[in-house]
């Protein structure tokens, strides 16, 4: 499996997410690519930091290309990196994310007992001031509203629906919908993959 992360000024969170995918517990070859965006806090060195190289490779995004959005051309430059690892699955991460010790074998596990070339789960997100308290949960309540995940599992629907933070992905299933480039300029980018990716037979999972 590969890992790409995009990140950009995200000294207080990186070295958690880093250190908790590499505690996975993954059968096979396995490695994080971490994209810096421009980062003027330390980001790159503070993830070097929390993972060995033999686990990580972080390098600067290049410069943003017409017609992308950053975290997509971010996202787009830790694929053609992972291109060459010839992973079967890749995660797309959020920097603020840590993973528990078997989150992500659960997923792959659950991808492939059920055919899915997409699995996906809301990831518990930090409620800490006033105004994430009140507004987290309405978030995720009407995301759910928007993107049940019974029409996202469903064929027969054109819903789909993914959460950023944790979204593994079947290598194919991307080199079938032109990869990331196919959706370089959305702004609900995690949906927008799920629909490519079902929209093009793919199988698509979601849970919070």
């Amino acid at each position: 499996m590969a890992v790409a992360i995009p990140a950009r000024n995200e000294a207080e969170t990186i070295g958690p997410t880093i250190a908790s995918l590499a505690a996975q517990k993954l059968p096979g070859p396995f490695h994080i690519f971490l994209v810096d965006d421009q980062s003027t806090d330390g980001t790159a060195e503070i993830a070097r930091e929390a993972a060995p190289s033999s686990f990580l490779t972080a390098t600067p995004a290049p410069p943003l290309a017409p017609g992308w959005t950053g975290k997509l051309w971010a996202l787009a430059e830790g694929l053609r990196q992972a291109e060459s690892f010839h992973p079967d699955y890749v995660l797309f991460s959020d920097a603020d994310i840590v993973h528990s010790p078997d989150g992500l074998a659960q997923l792959v596990a659950h991808a492939e007992t059920g055919g899915y070339d997409l699995v996906s789960w809301m990831v518990k997100l930090r409620s800490e001031t006033f105004a994430e308290k009140a507004l987290i949960p309405a978030f995720v309540f009407f995301f759910f509203m928007l993107y049940p995940p019974a029409w996202t599992e469903n064929p027969r629907r054109r819903t789909a629906g993914a959460a950023g933070g944790c979204i593994v992905v079947r290598w194919p299933a991307l080199a079938r919908i032109g990869g990331i480039e196919s959706i370089r300029s959305e702004l609900i980018d995690d949906c927008a993959l799920a629909r490519a990716v079902k929209r093009t037979g793919g199988k698509v999972w979601l849970v919070c």
